[in-house]
């Protein structure tokens, strides 16, 4: 097998669609050997900020000399990025040999469940890992958290980030729902750690952790600013990030007795964590300051605003904005205009992409001074806004990724690989097309 097979093999596995549950990442665990059960977990749910989370936590583990693995999705730009092994993801040989063998276990499986893209990539990575001999591994759910196929494994600790409103539609449409289905990755005496500070989402997380037997942290606004994160300056902009940067401290404290880790380690992690497409800037041409964010849901908006007030105070972008349907995007459009000098709105290449037209109608009325376009692509939207000193691209980590390539910042190689985090299937058709801004 060649990796574009390898690659294709992947697509064709999304044809079978979402399924929440957990019996076929079982069944198809135990025909690999149950790799899960030689390895330790910390098991990181959470609205927003869960792959921020379980960067700090690699980094600040990985400085305690532990050989760590790193699971997270979606992928920006390439495959690999979602399996990572002391940061280092998944090679082109090694994608070749995950998929190879998870097709042999594939052959065994009842033809009549088969497994979802995500059930397969699940027990692939832990595959991986277990190979790799990782010491530890940070395990990022994919959705909700109960019914996720990384529910699977029983953690050191499972951690709880926070509680918004997103993907409505599978968890439920209050707080208190969307929560019970995170806090499904609680575990019998297994401690927990969350930053959630939603009354009726705490609420939830506190009873499941009572009737588990397991110890609950939370984390409260003192420590935000209590040490380390008194005296260091995060690499990751925006405040959201020291509630995910406390969140990663009290983890590895409440740890400390299993996984040792120093206050230097835990310094030096955060000190030296990095995490694509989360309020990243990217330098362009004459100065331009390109800033790429992922939030894709309100509360991840309101971190973005808070941050450009915070960070940008008195600079209006220009605005990119894309999303997905099924996100509120109406909500979206109406905290960004406000703060944007312009807005050109683009497709997401996904078939769950909101038309610009549709984002359009979210836009009107537009404030004064703030013109409305709708572009046909991002490279378009990148070629009126080429003089622009100030551009934001935000509202999809699928457009993220996009925008990424187009600027020369992604440190994966040009793929056409995105897609791959669809829900159906799509073929491979060879290389990516080269574009720039």
């Amino acid at each position: 097998m060649r990796y574009p097979e390898a690659i294709q093999f992947l697509y064709d596995l999304q044809l079978h669609g979402l399924k929440l549950g957990l019996e076929n990442t079982r069944r198809l665990a135990a025909l690999a050997g149950n790799p899960h059960e030689r390895l330790r977990f910390i098991h990181v749910a959470g609205t927003n900020g869960k792959g921020s989370t379980c960067a700090m936590l690699e980094s600040v583990f990985r400085a305690a000399g532990q050989r760590v693995g790193l699971f997270t999705s979606p992928h920006l730009v390439s495959f690999g990025e979602r399996i990572q092994v002391h940061r280092c993801p998944m090679s082109e040989s090694e994608v070749v040999a995950g998929v190879t063998a998870m097709k042999r276990l594939l052959a065994d499986f009842p033809g009549d469940h088969p497994p979802t893209f995500f059930e397969v990539v699940t027990v692939m990575a832990l595959r991986h890992f277990a190979a790799a001999g990782c010491d530890l591994v940070i395990w990022e759910t994919g959705m909700g958290g109960r019914l996720d196929a990384t529910n699977i494994v029983t953690p050191l600790a499972s951690v709880i980030t926070n509680i918004a409103f997103d993907h409505e539609r599978w968890l439920g449409h209050t707080l208190d729902q969307i929560a019970r289905e995170k806090a499904g990755i609680i575990k019998p005496g297994v401690p927990v750690i969350t930053g959630a500070d939603a009354p009726e989402a705490l609420r939830v997380i506190r009873s499941a952790a009572a009737d588990a037997g397991a110890d609950l942290v939370e984390v409260a606004e003192k420590d935000l600013h209590g040490p380390p994160l008194d005296q260091i300056s995060l690499p990751l902009l925006g405040d959201h990030q020291r509630r995910n940067a406390a969140v990663a401290v009290a983890t590895a404290r409440r740890l400390a007795s299993v996984l040792p880790v120093s206050a230097e380690a835990i310094t030096t992690g955060l000190r030296n964590v990095w995490w694509p497409g989360r309020l990243q800037v990217v330098h362009g041409q004459n100065g331009q300051v390109n800033l790429v964010d992922g939030a894709h849901n309100p509360a991840g908006v309101a971190a973005l605003v808070a941050a450009l007030e915070r960070h940008f105070p008195g600079q209006r972008p220009a605005l990119i904005f894309g999303a997905l349907e099924d996100k509120d995007w109406r909500a979206m459009c109406r905290a960004l205009l406000p703060v944007a000098k312009s807005a050109c709105l683009v497709p997401v290449a996904s078939a769950r992409a909101a038309t610009p037209e549709q984002l359009r109608s979210a836009c009107e009325p537009h404030p004064a001074g703030c013109p409305v376009n709708v572009c046909h692509s991002l490279a378009e939207a990148f070629r009126l806004t080429r003089a622009e000193p100030f551009r934001l691209i935000t509202g999809s980590l699928y457009l993220v990724g996009e925008a990424l390539e187009l600027l020369g910042a992604s440190a994966s190689p040009p793929r056409p690989e995105r897609s791959l985090n669809e829900w159906a299937g799509r073929k491979f058709e060879g290389p990516a097309p080269v574009g720039g801004p």
